[in-house]
């Protein structure tokens, strides 16, 4: 399974010779350094641990610091796991390449959504709204949320307002529009989730069109 951790820095489009504009996400690849090996006999499955964009070491916690320093690493702000078939060809150390990933290719991208605060029932989940007229007080509200008498309680699951936003969210089958090795970027073809300056992960589709 390829993947590899990158920075989203916005979006823009790209012109082919043909004249056709492509809207893009620019995506910055810092080093992805393998900072731990799990394998099944001592973990119970075989996966790598990957730090990545760089940190401060005054903002680095010292049991940290033995963690990167044992894998031989400098101080990073993320670490996240990797779920491989097999852990042989792997080291501590070892730094995930951007050249696993070809221009045409379609990937699949995971990062944490906007989060958008607390949100009422018409926003979150696409209510339609109340009568407008002077005599109605339900504008913008839910409307009834449970019987009047039988069972006497709002159901589990019934949706209404609350937190909306800062979920994993995965968008599959995206198109690597151009992968720069010299600059370390990567153009993926429509819009990613995420803010900007968000962690993205880019790995391999898994289901191919």
């Amino acid at each position: 399974m390829k993947s590899i951790f990158t920075t989203k820095i916005g979006m823009t489009q790209v012109i082919d010779e043909n004249g056709d504009v492509t809207p893009v996400t620019v995506l910055k690849v810092d080093e992805n350094a393998i900072t731990q090996i799990k394998t099944v006999e001592k973990d119970g499955y075989d996966a790598i641990q990957v730090a990545t964009v760089e940190k401060k070491e005054k903002k680095t916690k010292k049991p940290l610091k033995g963690h990167f320093d044992k894998a031989g690493v400098s101080y990073k702000r993320y670490l996240r796991e990797i779920k491989v078939e097999s852990t042989e060809n792997y080291n501590l150390g070892d730094v995930i390449d951007l050249n696993t990933f070809q221009e045409g290719e379609l990937v699949d991208v995971v990062a944490i959504s906007k989060g958008k605060g607390t949100q009422g029932a018409i926003k979150r989940w696409n209510y339609q709204r109340g009568p407008q007229g002077h005599g109605s007080k339900s504008h913008r509200v839910a409307g009834a949320r449970a019987a009047g008498s039988d069972p006497a309680r709002v159901l589990k699951g019934r949706k209404g307002s609350g937190k909306m936003g800062h979920d994993r969210v995965t968008v599959q089958n995206l198109k690597v529009v151009r992968v720069n090795t010299q600059d370390n970027y990567i153009l993926i073809k429509g819009a990613v989730p995420g803010p900007k300056g968000g962690l993205v992960q880019v790995k391999q589709a898994v289901k191919s069109l």
